[in-house]
């Protein structure tokens, strides 16, 4: 929906350019997702540092001396440094954000030691892995995700990261929360399979090169509404699931009418979701009753 709203800002004809923008903001979200993840490694490694040169002073104190090392051995913790997966993930993408920028690290590791999250949990010599991993979870969710220079930061980086931020921080939790003691953790896939992914390409090229023919669908069913004062977003959205209905048979309509909704809730305006709604309800009875949708697969009732 993105791509196509900046085809059009830009009076862009140029779709296999487009098409590879929106394949690289895709990736991206990858590449992120890796980014957030080894900010709770870096962060370790930070600590352990720090507990090292500060053990070595000249006039170390005791407590200096004989640190408690609870959280740098916080097991979920090394879980994530140990892991294979994630190894390899970072070694081929090439994510080395943090030893270049370091500054974050100490900024994030200085607001986790100065929080009654870190003081609660430090305050026990020992923990279980179930509690190490209570940390870790509320760690992420109450002081990085939220962390606004850490958001900055990424929003800098890479633009079309504002958007995908609360994407990657959810499927992080979901996976922290699932983390088990006797498995290796293991990084999600950007797609689910070859299908997945081919069907971002299939989506947009047949929505633009079907502009015109999309837009006749609806164009006289809204008799209440100007063409022209039709947001501009809502007219794209509209092709899209149009588009969805008759050109990909194995996506049931309910799905198709859902997710647009989710999409004109978050990027529309208020109005937009109700009048989306209406429109395509309207059309998947007409398209029923004329045999335009044929849906095929389980679950298409």
């Amino acid at each position: 929906m993105q791509s196509i709203y900046a085809m059009h800002q830009k009076s862009s004809d140029d779709i296999v350019k487009e098409e590879k923008f929106l394949r690289q903001s895709i990736d991206g979200i990858y590449d992120l997702y890796l980014i957030m993840l080894s900010l709770l490694i870096e962060i370790r490694k930070k600590e352990i540092v720090f507990l090292e040169t500060s053990s070595k002073k000249h006039l170390a104190t005791p407590e200096e001396k004989n640190p408690n090392k609870k959280f740098v051995t916080n097991a979920v913790l090394q879980l994530l440094e140990e892991s294979n997966s994630l190894n390899i993930a970072l070694e081929q993408r090439k994510i080395n954000n943090w030893s270049m920028n370091d500054d974050y690290i100490l900024i994030l590791l200085n607001a986790i030691k100065k929080s009654d999250l870190y003081s609660k949990y430090m305050s026990k010599k020992q923990s279980s892995f179930a509690e190490d991993k209570e940390f870790v979870v509320a760690l992420f969710s109450e002081l990085i995700a939220p962390n606004e220079k850490l958001y900055d930061y990424l929003e800098d980086d890479k633009l079309t990261w504002v958007d995908d931020i609360p994407l990657v921080n959810t499927q992080i939790l979901k996976q922290l929360t699932q983390i088990s003691e006797q498995s290796e953790f293991k990084v999600t896939k950007l797609y689910k399979d070859e299908e997945d992914k081919e069907f971002v390409s299939l989506l947009f090229r047949k929505t633009v090169l079907n502009e015109v023919e999309l837009a006749k669908e609806y164009i006289d069913k809204t008799p209440n509404w100007d063409a022209d004062r039709i947001a501009e977003i809502d007219t794209i959205i509209l092709k899209m699931a149009i588009c969805e209905f008759l050109k990909f048979p194995s996506i049931p309509t309910k799905v198709t009418i859902n997710e647009y909704l989710e999409v004109a809730k978050e990027y529309s305006t208020p109005k937009s979701s109700i009048f989306i709604n209406g429109i395509l309800d309207n059309l998947v009875k007409e398209f029923q009753t004329q045999n335009k949708i044929l849906k095929t697969g389980r679950g298409l009732m």
